[in-house]
């Protein structure tokens, strides 16, 4: 398959649009959750903690399986996977309504709707860099705010849809406006070359040897020739006996040789492909090999090893409040007259505002990305410690607001990576710091509600949320501070392709 040059314009800005609904769509009622959290747990009875595995395992499994839904896009291409993704989250969200229990909600909503965003978002990020390549942090970003309006809008329109419907009718409702990403996935068009010619069917002759594989097949072809082979020696013989004898004692003497070539030729072909196939085992050994010995290097870099536990620790601490807030609010005995908006709302509009103003700051050059990206860590850490406090919807809106916009330092992630690894390595080490985000907010949730089954209370878990997130931020903190690198002489000390922060953020 060729590809054209990135078009930067024209088609691309409709897959744009088609990506933003798609992140809109799909992101909507996993992210806006906390809505559904509180219907479960009046509906099955179950625990906090347990019942906090449902929203959780939707928005970590995809970033889990992340590795699985890049080789499906890959293998694929972005428009099937997008109408299959599509399928799936609809279909999930559908069986959700008939779920009997708690754990029928672990593989309908947790597993196959999460697997399908992950998929879709995989899928709307490969398209997308493949039509810009100029505009592509704009193209990013306009598509990346879907998810978060999705979050605003979805939270405030899955509790009207429980008012007039129940949960069933509203899980049904949400899994049929999921079947507009096949709208969506069907304008995904991929960025062929219209001009380059059509495969032309290969001769046999013009075949390599080593890509020849035996068949049984092959032999009625041989057969059929012998066959007519033999019929016209037949029909030579009734004509003329002499010529007849003569024919046949030749036409031995030819099969016969050619029966031992055959014979030698498969065996020269097996031995090819045996050859083949181990030479490609090992080759695929030696990958193998060479990706974890890049992994141990790259955590040879302190920085990279503090903002992996960072992002952990973050994602664990920093992701319940989108899910637990309404939960919150109705623990602290707010009433619902004083609602003038969902708390998740609040939180999803103050992501899109945090992601564009964080983002901007970034690109400015007096700006350190990773220090800025640390203050919102501890940021974020302070204001879970104030969710304890708040005893009113004015208090409890205001921290929403702010640990949304705080939220927001997923655009500027991406940033902070080039810069500990530099760009030659920030795929792979994006892959790994995704997977452990993936693990943080699956077990996030679960762990706060473990809290509150325990201490019938949520103080205790807010407070278990603020010290972990406080401490990724110190410790990524204590590794990027310039007097290590003056001490340690780092840079001249570290194997062949490794970055401390100041080498890479000067290239």
């Amino acid at each position: 398959m060729v590809f054209r040059k990135p078009p930067d314009g024209g088609w691309g800005w409709v897959i744009v649009v088609v990506s933003f609904f798609t992140q809109f769509l799909c992101y909507g009622s996993p992210l806006a959750v906390g809505v559904l959290y509180l219907e479960w747990l009046d509906a099955f009875g179950e625990g906090k903690g347990k019942t906090a595995w449902v929203g959780s395992l939707a928005n970590g499994i995809g970033l889990l399986a992340s590795p699985v839904c890049s080789i499906c896009v890959s293998s694929f291409g972005a428009r099937p996977v997008a109408i299959f993704s599509g399928f799936m989250v609809a279909g999930g969200l559908m069986m959700s309504s008939f779920a009997p229990n708690i754990y029928f909600l672990y593989v309908s909503y947790g597993i196959v709707v999460g697997l399908g965003c992950g998929l879709l978002y995989t899928a709307t990020v490969t398209i997308t860099c493949q039509y810009f390549d100029k505009r592509r942090g704009l193209a990013l970003g306009l598509i990346s705010t879907g998810s978060s309006v999705g979050l605003f809008i979805y939270a405030a329109l899955q509790r009207e849809l429980i008012e007039l419907y129940g949960l069933d009718g509203c899980l049904l409702i949400v899994g049929a406006l999921s079947l507009n990403i096949l709208a969506c996935g069907s304008l995904m068009r991929p960025l062929e070359s219209s001009s380059s010619p059509r495969p032309e069917k290969m001769c046999v002759d013009k075949v390599p040897d080593q890509y020849f594989v035996y068949h049984e097949k092959e032999k009625t072809i041989e057969e059929n020739i012998s066959i007519l082979e033999k019929g016209y020696i037949d029909e030579k013989c009734v004509n003329n006996v002499p010529d007849c004898k003569q024919d046949i004692i030749l036409n031995k003497n030819v099969l016969s040789s050619i029966n031992v070539n055959e014979k030698d030729t498969y065996k020269k072909k097996v031995v090819e492909q045996t050859n083949f196939c181990k030479q490609f085992a090992k080759r695929k050994w030696q990958l193998y090999l060479t990706y974890w010995k890049e992994t141990v290097v790259l955590f040879k870099n302190k920085v990279f090893s503090a903002l992996f536990v960072a992002i952990l620790l973050f994602d664990i601490g920093g992701f319940p409040p989108s899910l637990l807030m309404e939960d919150v609010a109705r623990s602290a005995n707010i009433s619902e007259d004083d609602y003038y908006m969902p708390l998740i709302s609040i939180i999803g509009i103050m992501t899109t505002v945090g992601k564009l103003i964080l983002g901007i700051l970034a690109d400015f050059k007096w700006v350190n990305t990773l220090y800025l990206y640390v203050t919102t860590l501890l940021m974020t850490g302070v204001a879970l410690f104030a969710i304890p406090f708040a005893k009113s919807y004015l208090t409890l809106a205001m921290l929403s607001g702010i640990l949304g916009f705080l939220t927001g330092n997923w655009s500027i992630f991406p940033y902070v990576t080039t810069k500990t690894v530099g760009i030659e390595k920030l795929t792979h080490a994006y892959g790994i710091l995704m997977f452990f985000a993936g693990l943080g907010n699956s077990l996030g949730p679960p762990i706060v509600g473990w809290f509150y089954d325990w201490t019938q209370e949520y103080n205790t878990a807010f407070y278990f949320s603020g010290f972990c997130v406080l401490l990724g931020g110190f410790l990524l903190l204590l590794a990027a501070l310039p007097c290590w690198n003056a001490c340690t002489n780092q840079s001249a000390k570290l194997p062949p392709n490794t970055y401390s922060y100041k080498v890479a953020s000067n290239t």
